[in-house]
C-alpha cells in the first residue's frame, strides 16, 4: 500500500519526502487555509509537487458541474500534473465523467459508503477517497467501509484506486492495508507515529552504548 501525506505544510512534506516513504500528497481547502495566508497557493502547490514529483491532488470548490470543469481547466493551466479532486455529489460525478473522457485524472473525495465509491468508479474516477476517520467520529466503523469497498473491487475487478483518507492513527493505516486499500493518505503526525517504537529507540541506544564501550576498551589496550 502506498503512503501519501495529507498536508499543505511544505516543511512537513519536505521532511517526510526526505525519508523516502511517501509517493504523493493530498490537499484540500481546509488544509490550505491552515497555512500562512500571505502564501501564494499556486506557488505552494508547485513547490509541493517539486518536492514529491508524484501524485498531488488539488481540490475544486464549486458545487456545479460547469464550475468544477472551469476550475479544473484553470488548475491544469498552471499545474498540468494535477489530479483534480472532486466532491462526491451528482454534479461532481458529471464533472468526473467529462474529465475522464479527456483523460484527466480525478480523485473523488468525501466518500462515506461503498455505494458512493462504486458510483464514483462508474463515473470514471481515477481515485476514490473513503473518509474512515470521519465515520468513526460519528460512531460508525470506518475501516469496515474501506474493507467492504475493497471486497467489491476484488469481486468485480474495478479500476479506480482506493484511497483510505481521514486517517486518525496508525491502527487505521494498518487495518486499511490489511483490507486491501491501494493508498492511505496520512497526516504528518501519524506518519511520524508509524515509524516510532520504544523498543527500536532503546535498541539503538543500547547498540550505540555497547559500541562506545568496545571502542574505549580497544583504546585502553
Amino acid at each position: 500500500m502506498e503512503l501519501y501525506i495529507d498536508s499543505a505544510n511544505l516543511k512537513e512534506i519536505q521532511d517526510t519526502a526526505s525519508i523516502g516513504i511517501i509517493s504523493g500528497v493530498t490537499t484540500n481547502p481546509s488544509l490550505l487555509a491552515k497555512e500562512d495566508p500571505t502564501l501564494d497557493v499556486k506557488e505552494l502547490i508547485k513547490h509541493i509537487y517539486a518536492t514529491i514529483g508524484g501524485h498531488v491532488s488539488v481540490e475544486v470548490v464549486s458545487t456545479d458541474t460547469a464550475g468544477m470543469l472551469r476550475e479544473a481547466d484553470e488548475i491544469l493551466k498552471w499545474f498540468p500534473e494535477a489530479t483534480i479532486k472532486i466532491p462526491m455529489i451528482p454534479k461532481g460525478l458529471a464533472a468526473v465523467k467529462e474529465l475522464s473522457r479527456q483523460e484527466i485524472p480525478t480523485n473523488v473525495t468525501l466518500i462515506f459508503s461503498p455505494g458512493q465509491a462504486l458510483a464514483a468508479n462508474n463515473a470514471g474516477a481515477t481515485y476514490v477517497s473513503v473518509f474512515l476517520g470521519r465515520l468513526d467520529d460519528i460512531g460508525s466503523d470506518g475501516v469496515a467501509v474501506v474493507r467492504e469497498t475493497c471486497e467489491i473491487w476484488d469481486q468485480h475487478g474495478l479500476e479506480s484506486m482506493i484511497i483510505a483518507a481521514s486517517i486518525r492513527h496508525p491502527i487505521h493505516v494498518l487495518e486499511c492495508a490489511k483490507a486491501g486499500a491501494d493508498i492511505a493518505t496520512v497526516p504528518y503526525k501519524v506518519l511520524q507515529q508509524i515509524m516510532k517504537h520504544p523498543l527500536t529507540d532503546s535498541g539503538v541506544a543500547t547498540f550505540v552504548a555497547d559500541h562506545e564501550k568496545m571502542m574505549k576498551s580497544k583504546g585502553a589496550v
